[in-house]
């Protein structure tokens, strides 16, 4: 089992938490509110604890569970402490019309995080093309949730991959991070169809494999 630390309090630190430490492993919370830290730890149960932002992450996986508009302020306060990390980023870039996005048209949110990450650190994009209740749920009906995931590092990929299937998930791989870009367009596919199709949220996207 690997050590975990989730940098974030809301719905998806909760969900990717929740079901980390169902499966064994060590979770650590970390907040600039520290009375939310605790409360998602005490859920998680007596083995998550809680860290000090802006310290040095005790996991040497790090998921960036906060807003795409924050992500970056937090990840160059925590400079060289995230040297040497698997960054996971699960944020989206999306702007306020839900149809664009906030980043420059040559550039994409993974690739902005790791140009202020640490040099030594590894930015794998996962988990954003899922709604944070559905991936609480864990499974649909006994189907595992697809887990689409995009970096450079053949190793750091492989970390994340054996930790979403210890989830109980699928992870699929798409290739290098330029594919970010394009796991970030599957969080607008999936907000035009619960605007325009689906009309909610009760719905993931995942592959199929007839035969």
């Amino acid at each position: 089992m690997s050590a975990i630390s989730i940098v974030g309090t809301g719905g998806m630190a909760a969900a990717i938490g929740g079901l980390a430490a169902k499966a064994g492993h060590t979770v650590e919370v970390i907040s600039r509110d520290a009375a939310k830290a605790q409360g998602l730890a005490e859920q998680f149960g007596a083995d998550a604890r809680t860290g000090t932002f802006g310290g040095a992450p005790a996991g040497d996986m790090v998921i960036l569970a906060v807003p795409y508009s924050a992500v970056l302020d937090v990840v160059k306060q925590y400079g060289d402490a995230l040297a040497g990390k698997i960054l996971v980023d699960i944020t989206n870039p999306v702007a306020a019309d839900y149809t664009s996005f906030v980043t420059a048209e040559d550039s994409f949110g993974a690739q902005e995080i790791a140009k202020v990450a640490p040099a030594d650190a590894q930015v794998v994009k996962a988990f954003n093309t899922l709604f944070s209740h559905i991936l609480a749920a864990g499974s649909v009906e006994g189907q595992q949730l697809d887990v689409f995931l995009a970096g450079d590092d053949a190793q750091a990929k492989a970390r994340i991959s054996a930790f979403i299937e210890s989830l109980g998930l699928r992870p699929l791989d798409t290739g290098p991070l330029l594919m970010a870009r394009t796991l970030e367009h599957a969080c607008l596919l999936s907000l035009g169809l619960m605007a325009h199709s689906v009309k909610h949220t009760d719905f993931s996207i995942g592959l199929s494999l007839p035969g």
